[in-house]
């Protein structure tokens, strides 16, 4: 599977979200699920998406049959298809989805931010199903999180999620921690390609807009 951009990761974050915090509304309207994309609390970075470009990142999730889209009640509603594509439990959903609403966390911060998802009894199961993740084989799709280096003062390493790529390091300039060659060139493909992902929404965003426009016009384009 492709890196997924931003954008993506978010929705999926929230689908996961909602359908345990705000389970009668799940599957989500797309008001809704922009709503949550642009919440302000529980998510880093914050975002502003419109709903133009909610609705072109779902196109892609649903072409990677991540997403799933339903009619009810006279709107579209989106589902998520993450368990089945990516063979996780729940368990595993819920950090995943945290990692993507919040970016990298420590296992006690994942415990405590799954709660409403899926309730952990320790830190040491939380570290136990960030091990399985990290571990996965190439045959099952390959690695889904890893352990961050630990960084100055801090106490605990943080983990990070790997579906938008590999992931580079803050300071990985640093002589001192610089990383292979190899693998900061896979991360910067990584990046190039979500950025190319988001490059294209934008354009189908633009060329439904201008098509739009000219309706109301009466022009015909070339």
């Amino acid at each position: 599977m492709r890196p997924l951009a931003p954008l993506e990761l978010r929705i999926l974050g929230v689908l996961v979200e909602k359908q345990h915090t705000v389970a009668d509304s799940y599957p989500l309207s797309l008001n809704t699920l922009v709503l949550g994309c642009n919440q302000k609390t529980a998510r880093d970075p914050v975002m502003n998406a419109g709903e133009a470009e909610v609705l072109a990142a779902l196109d892609e999730l649903k072409s990677l049959d991540l997403v799933i889209e339903s009619s009810g009640n006279r709107v579209m509603r989106y589902e998520h298809n993450l368990a089945r594509v990516l063979r996780v439990p729940s368990q595993s959903l819920a950090i995943l989805a945290v990692l993507f609403l919040r970016g990298p966390q420590t296992a006690a911060e994942l415990r405590a931010a799954t709660d409403r998802l899926h309730r952990f009894a320790d830190v040491s199961s939380v570290e136990a199903f960030l091990d399985e993740l990290a571990a996965r084989p190439a045959e099952r799709g390959g690695p889904l999180v890893a352990k961050l280096a630990r960084g100055a003062g801090a106490r605990e390493a943080r983990w990070a999620q790997l579906l938008s790529g590999p992931v580079v390091p803050a300071g990985a300039a640093d002589a001192s921690v610089a990383l292979p060659a190899e693998a900061v060139t896979a991360a910067e493909i990584a990046s190039l390609k979500a950025n190319q992902i988001y490059l294209r929404n934008e354009i189908a965003l633009l060329r439904a807009q201008l098509h739009r426009l000219a309706t109301e016009l009466g022009v015909e384009l070339p």
